[in-house]
């Protein structure tokens, strides 16, 4: 879904579709150290050296409403790094890098730490 951001010009509107903040929340979550990559989102498909993850097809939700945004993600993190220290660098580097670039405002980001890379 696009949701449509009047501007105070008359040129018109610009529209920021969903797909965009999920590249720019993939990027940001990929940018942490720790973080073997997100589930969902196009990355590895060999899931024999991951532990922890059941279910392969859930992956990045992005909820845009009035300029609010939600984001829902699942990742996985590499063998020996800390599981809440990780994830709550995430949520801070998705939260900060969707705001700078979008302009919109982020109400939650949700981390799911589905796995543990082995590799």
């Amino acid at each position: 879904m696009e949701e449509n951001y009047a501007s105070d010009e008359v040129l018109g509107d610009v529209r920021i579709s969903d797909e965009v903040v999920a590249n720019i929340a993939v990027i940001a979550a990929g940018e942490i150290e720790g973080v073997s990559y997100i589930v969902g989102s196009g990355k590895p498909n060999e899931f024999k050296n991951i532990v922890g993850i059941k279910n392969h097809t859930k992956d990045l939700r992005i909820e845009v409403c009035e300029k609010i945004v939600s984001v829902d993600m699942a990742i996985v993190v590499k063998y020996g790094y800390s599981l809440p220290t990780v994830g709550k660098a995430v949520q801070e580097r998705v939260r900060t890098a969707v705001e700078n670039m979008t302009g919109l405002e982020v109400s939650d980001v949700n981390v799911r730490i589905a796995g543990v890379d082995l590799k």
